[in-house]
């Protein structure tokens, strides 16, 4: 296996924060090492300098593109922090449906990974409204920052594991059988969620429009405080009066230097 100089992490740590937020601290040496060091095998690399110069020197995105899908870790399942959900159900669409004259619900998932929460949010959707949804547009954003969870999000096939946490009935109503271990979800829900790239780290996000809900849930953990700051206050510009902002159980905002308030525990409301 290829070794690491600690000048050699420091680089190639600090590109990757620069550009994309992420921290690395010198404790994930070895985890750098496990998951990059067959992507050197491969491009005949002795070295992580001639890894990072190439790198660098890359115009194509691809090299960027590989880093990222190897270094992040997307861990993510049906239902987590299920009481969000039950909140999203219960107080935020019975508000959005009263509220929005357009017709238009604005939701935006800024960590979709492989699918799991935004289709989540897309079954809760459908649920809600029923037969009633005529005239509405309710398709959710889903971005996030690797191509690999992307792709896999799209197919919408997960293990049937995978898909116990979900209610009996949405397993029914929600998927059909795609193998003998595996489920896929039904073309209706699929069709009510749009996938995009997306780099939390942009200057500005592309949106014509200001959004009524940002789930951004387990990302801000990796960010350091400026970066988690900032990136804040992007999702408070990017809401609506009276927007929804949800976050990890395991983050939290500091309610002194936000304009957010604080509405349950990891639920922040634009007020």
């Amino acid at each position: 296996m290829i070794a690491i100089t600690d000048k050699e992490f420091r680089l190639l740590a600090g590109y990757i924060e620069g550009n994309y937020g992420i921290q690395l601290k010198k404790e994930k040496q070895m985890l750098v090492i496990g998951r990059l060091h067959h992507v050197l095998e491969q491009m005949g690399f002795s070295t992580f300098t001639e890894y990072y110069n190439y790198l660098i020197a890359d115009k194509s995105g691809g090299a960027v593109m590989t880093l990222i899908d190897k270094i992040t870790t997307n861990h993510t399942y049906f239902m987590r922090e299920t009481d969000h959900f039950h909140f999203f159900r219960d107080e935020v669409l019975p508000f959005l449906y009263r509220s929005i004259k357009d017709k238009d619900v604005r939701i935006w998932c800024a960590a979709s990974s492989t699918g799991e929460e935004p289709y989540t949010l897309a079954m809760i959707v459908d649920e809600f409204f029923k037969e009633g949804k005529i005239g509405w547009d309710t398709k959710i954003l889903a971005t996030d920052i690797s191509n690999h969870v992307l792709e896999v999000a799209k197919k919408g096939v997960y293990s049937n594991e995978r898909i116990l946490p979900l209610p009996s009935q949405w397993q029914t109503k929600y998927f059909k059988r795609y193998d003998n271990e595996r489920s896929v979800l039904v073309e209706r829900i699929k069709n009510e969620v749009i996938y995009r790239r997306l780099n939390l780290m942009e200057k500005t996000f592309p949106f014509k429009k200001k959004l009524h809900v940002i789930f951004c849930r387990n990302v801000m953990i990796y960010f350091d405080k400026k970066t988690k700051d900032d990136l804040i206050e992007k999702f408070y510009d990017s809401l609506e009066f009276g927007g929804y902002l949800f976050i990890g159980h395991s983050e939290w905002i500091n309610l002194e230097k936000t304009r957010f308030k604080s509405i349950k525990p990891a639920v922040y409301q634009k007020q």
